[in-house]
């Protein structure tokens, strides 16, 4: 069993290798409403279709004026000769000592090029006053400013935040090009497990495995379907996985990877799929098994509550974002405010307390003592 495919496989060869399977895999693109995509992974870059802002306007409420007209009108002020409100252009142009009154949003009248706000005004009647020295341009803002027409706005592999999905509109776009959601099949197993609720015997556990999946994998904005849990039953196995294989892209189970009499997975993967590695060199959670199943993509998860968290987040992302062609993740670096160090080569994962501290900087105190992958209080 272990010649044929890639056993104990160190930790960043394992994410490049399930990188490289999801880039094989990558769902395909679908175009939706602005309404529908906040979440969603582009498929393709956007583009400004016009400028932003599409046409010089007023940043303030005030009176747009003539930079070149303020030093000899300081006496006698300026003409008012209309107003231009947030909408429709009403054709309004100044001419030498003229201003018009403007409110934020409103295009500039023709021939203005600085506004003086409400407060700097002194207004009788048809005249206004305002200060001399207005610096020129002030509270103008400038087609294009923002972006010019067919800059790019959005990069393809972009998971949209709503900010990006609001450019996206300025931008003239109604719809936007993202990548399917990979659908999940969640499965815990184990015959020790109990639903909590239900009253405990002797030798069982509460699954804690599955809200926590279930939640991470929501919080990822995907829609995860809980099957039922996996009993330590060969055929009861290969029935609940073959449903799932023929109707999910993904499926995900927490336990039955690893070594023991009851750890069935890794020989059904292989009867009836195909394994692409199994184990990886990090802590917690070596047990993981990696191939396909039918249709969909299989990750085997270990049992250990903090293993299937640091599995997850580590190597169920590199799956599940690789197949929607989302970008790289943003990091935080923060400095260790404490040793910590370990006595094997594999690539460890230490649950610690992040701190902000008055400078600034980040710091996280690492949690030296809870290092067993059951201690999911101190991951809490």
């Amino acid at each position: 069993m272990h010649a044929e495919f890639p056993v104990g496989l160190a930790f960043a060869d394992a994410q490049a290798r399930l990188a490289q399977i999801a880039a094989a895999a990558r769902l395909p693109q679908e175009t939706l409403a602005l309404g529908r995509c906040h979440g969603r992974v582009l498929a393709q870059d956007v583009h400004a279709q016009l400028p932003l802002p599409p046409f010089a306007n007023s940043a303030m409420d005030g009176y747009a004026c003539r930079h070149a007209d303020l030093a000899q009108a300081a006496e006698a002020g300026l003409r008012l000769v209309g107003a231009q409100f947030a909408g429709p252009a009403q054709g309004l142009r100044i001419g030498p000592g003229e201003c018009v009154r403007i409110t934020t949003g409103a295009p500039l009248p023709e021939g203005a090029d600085t506004i003086a706000i409400r407060e700097q005004a002194r207004i009788e009647g048809e005249r206004v006053w305002v200060p001399a020295d207005l610096p020129a341009g002030q509270y103008v803002r400038h087609a294009g400013d923002d972006a010019a027409a067919g800059d790019r706005l959005l990069a393809a592999g972009t998971a949209l935040t709503p900010a990006q999905v609001a450019l996206a509109a300025a931008g003239g776009h109604a719809q936007l090009p993202v990548r399917a959601r990979p659908t999940v099949a969640v499965f815990t197993g184990g015959d020790e497990l109990v639903s909590p609720g239900l009253p405990l015997q002797p030798g069982q556990i509460y699954d804690s495995n599955r809200e926590l999946l279930l939640g991470l994998l929501r919080a990822d904005g995907l829609d995860p379907v809980a099957w039922p849990p996996l009993p330590d039953d060969p055929a009861r196995i290969a029935s609940a996985l073959a449903d799932a294989a023929s109707a999910f892209d993904v499926i995900l189970t927490c336990g039955g990877a690893s070594v023991g009499e009851k750890d069935l997975l890794p020989a059904h993967l292989r009867a009836h799929g195909q394994v692409h590695f199994w184990k990886v060199l990090m802590k917690p959670g070596m047990p993981v098994l990696a191939g396909t199943l039918g249709r969909a993509q299989f990750l085997g998860l270990p049992g250990n509550p903090v293993a299937v968290l640091a599995t997850y987040l580590t190597l169920g992302r590199t799956l599940l974002d690789g197949l929607q062609g989302r970008g790289p993740r943003p990091r935080a670096w923060a400095r260790l405010a404490a040793p910590a160090g370990k006595d094997h080569a594999r690539r460890e994962f230490l649950r610690g307390t992040l701190a902000c501290a008055t400078d600034g900087r980040l710091a996280i105190l690492p949690d030296t003592a809870a290092t067993s992958s059951h201690r999911l209080r101190a991951a809490a």
